[in-house]
């Protein structure tokens, strides 16, 4: 019998590709969809973030942690892997801050054609598509690297 539900997809890159020198948009997704459990604990998830840039788990270019779901724009190290990075990061946040992810994630790598500002424009301006601000500046949950 065959289970119901969502199939299982890889994350990784090809072979082909050298995941340290791509930049990968992801969006992760709390289990619930509605109301706003990641802004709770926002603060925390931010510090996450700086915390796996500062150990050299990935470079975090940009993140925004919206209601009910975090954007991230990010790279990977050599050695560290997309799927292995961020099952690490949403297990850890799991048990420390309570957060409960959906099962998977939506990853995206920037191709030659598509600019980096342009897909950082895109999440920055994500909280204002969603009515809750008038301007990005004025969301007071996300990161940018400097």
């Amino acid at each position: 019998m065959q289970e119901i539900g969502r199939k299982r997809l890889p994350h990784e890159p090809p072979l082909s590709v050298d995941a340290s020198r791509e930049v990968f948009f992801l969006t992760i997704c709390a289990s619930e969809r509605t109301g706003s459990p990641l802004l709770c604990v926002a603060p925390q998830l931010l510090e996450s973030m700086a915390f796996y840039q500062k150990n050299g788990k990935w470079w975090a270019h940009l993140a925004v942690v919206m209601p009910d779901h975090v954007h991230l724009l990010v790279s990977f190290p050599p050695d560290g892997g997309l799927t292995a990075t961020v099952r690490a990061w949403k297990h850890w946040t799991s048990r420390q801050l309570g957060v409960a992810w959906q099962r998977d994630l939506f990853d995206h790598r920037l191709r030659g054609e598509e600019s980096l500002r342009e897909k950082a424009d895109y999440v920055l301006e994500n909280p204002v598509r969603a009515g809750l601000v008038a301007e990005w500046e004025q969301w007071p949950h996300f990161w940018i690297a400097r």
